[in-house]
């Protein structure tokens, strides 16, 4: 025999429960919408009334449904916003790198343009500049002290012409090659200057030390007539570098002299310039080997 067709639930009383509720629900729907029609179409003011009541009804439920709403959206686009705010942060370091890495740069070409219009300056401003060079390297490590010049005999430069920058004295050239020369600083133990206080106009020898520094003795003897900061220009006296030029600066005081600092430092000078010997009879004193050599 054939089981039974159609909509019946069998014998479960709950199936059975839940089709006749849901009956009676449709069919109560039904009946207010008629009602609900009816009152619209011949009391409208009270329809309104209805309305008004149902829209309080629904009001706080919407309300609700709003906000969770907007959480749910605020919290997606404030996740939104941290990323994008986290890469553009990680841009805007990288650009700030960069940007600093441009500073320095820029400040290195400053500095470099800098000294090389002083020393243009000082070349056009000195009669006796023979040619300017760049100061390629500088000796600190051994007890003798030596600066490289990138001019050489092809630019007019010889054995004995001084080297100075804007700041000081960088001592002698004592090699030239055709395009370079080695230059003998003032700090070389080997390099006596003939020099003199520029206040006072007191006569002195500067004596360098092989470690950075130049040792100023006074000729005569007597009191030791330095004071911490006296410049120690150049006196001329010898014929081979110019008077006036600034040679070092007293930082300390002995019992019958001083310790100068060079005012020149090729390390933190790019360019200097050779000028001619004040007193070309002075070339073959200069050109002479140091007694030590001999």
């Amino acid at each position: 025999m054939a089981g039974p067709t159609g909509p019946r639930p069998g014998w479960s009383r709950k199936a059975q429960y839940s089709l006749f509720f849901g009956l009676v629900a449709a069919i109560a729907g039904l009946i207010v919408g008629l009602i609900m029609l009816v009152i619209s179409l011949v009391a409208p003011s009270a329809y309104a009334r209805v309305r008004g009541a149902a829209l309080d009804i629904t009001a706080p439920v919407s309300s609700a449904l709003s906000e969770v709403a907007t959480t749910v959206t605020g919290v997606v686009g404030g996740a939104g916003d941290y990323w994008n705010a986290a890469a553009q942060n990680a841009g805007l370091k990288r650009e700030r790198i960069e940007l600093r890495r441009q500073i320095i740069r820029a400040k290195a070409v400053m500095l470099e343009n800098s000294q090389l219009k002083a020393a243009l300056g000082l070349r056009e401003q000195s009669e006796a500049a023979i040619a300017a060079g760049r100061i390629v390297g500088s000796s600190f490590e051994s007890t003798r002290r030596f600066a490289i010049l990138s001019v050489g005999r092809t630019d007019g430069v010889d054995i004995g012409m001084p080297v100075r920058t804007p700041d000081g004295l960088v001592g002698r050239v004592i090699e030239a090659g055709s395009s370079a020369s080695r230059v003998l600083l003032v700090s070389d133990r080997s390099n006596i200057v003939p020099a003199r206080t520029l206040r006072g106009g007191i006569p002195v020898i500067s004596t360098g030390r092989g470690d950075g520094t130049v040792d100023i003795r006074p000729l005569e003897v007597g009191r030791n007539p330095f004071k911490r900061g006296d410049i120690i220009v150049t006196s001329g006296t010898g014929g081979l570098y110019p008077p006036l030029v600034p040679i070092a600066r007293i930082i300390r005081l002995d019992d019958d002299g001083a310790l100068g600092l060079p005012l020149a430092d090729p390390s933190k000078s790019s360019f200097a310039i050779v000028e001619r010997v004040f007193e070309p009879a002075a070339i073959v004193a200069a050109t002479a080997p140091p007694p030590g050599e001999r």
